[in-house]
């Protein structure tokens, strides 16, 4: 059996197991304000696996929100809602319902919870081979490319594998970039010596 999570209204203190279901109102343990609480039993029932929901059993049971004919295992931790083992969404121990989460992965408020990453794998590359159209801004944008692959090469790189082979590219490229441009300074440097 679960340790109930019911609080008091006015104090927020938790109401013992005896006080929930009792035939009438009570006073809470610590302001001693009257309170008769009311739970379903999924509330004391142990957290099923992930499996499919299962169809009501009894008519004291709780049924699911979404899917009223399966019974319910565990309660959203935002809204409260009662959900089956199918509409529970386990993130970071938080029993979350499918409208809460994605509520939450709207307005940004589950911070654990990630969307979308930067590349900068393809950001590397494209810091080599763009600035190619006009080569001189490559003395600024090699060593930043070669600067980015090598900060950011344990960084992961995308939600769906991708291999390094970007970064490796953003490598070459950019060392290419560097030492053609070391060629230059010292060839130009020769020339004024003549």
């Amino acid at each position: 059996m679960n340790a109930p999570t019911v609080s008091c209204m006015k104090c927020r203190g938790l109401l013992p197991v005896q006080f929930l279901n009792a035939s009438g109102p009570a006073p809470c343990p610590a302001c001693g304000v009257l309170s008769a609480v009311e739970v379903f039993p999924a509330l004391f029932r142990a957290i099923a696996p992930a499996r499919a929901g299962e169809a009501v059993m009894e008519d004291v049971e709780a049924g699911c929100f979404y899917h009223p004919l399966k019974k319910a295992v565990v309660p959203c931790a935002a809204c409260g809602r009662f959900l089956c083992a199918l509409c529970d969404c386990e993130l970071h121990g938080q029993h979350l319902c499918p409208a809460c989460l994605e509520t939450g992965r709207k307005k940004g408020k589950i911070k654990s919870l990630e969307n979308r990453r930067v590349l900068y794998d393809s950001i590397a590359v494209a810091l080599t081979l763009v600035p190619l159209l006009f080569f001189w801004l490559t003395i600024v944008t090699a060593p930043l490319a070669l600067f980015l692959a090598v900060r950011h090469w344990n960084t992961p790189t995308s939600i769906i594998h991708r291999t390094k082979i970007r970064f490796i590219l953003a490598i070459a490229f950019a060392s290419l970039e560097i030492i053609a441009w070391i060629a230059f300074f010292f060839f130009f440097k020769s020339f004024l010596r003549f």
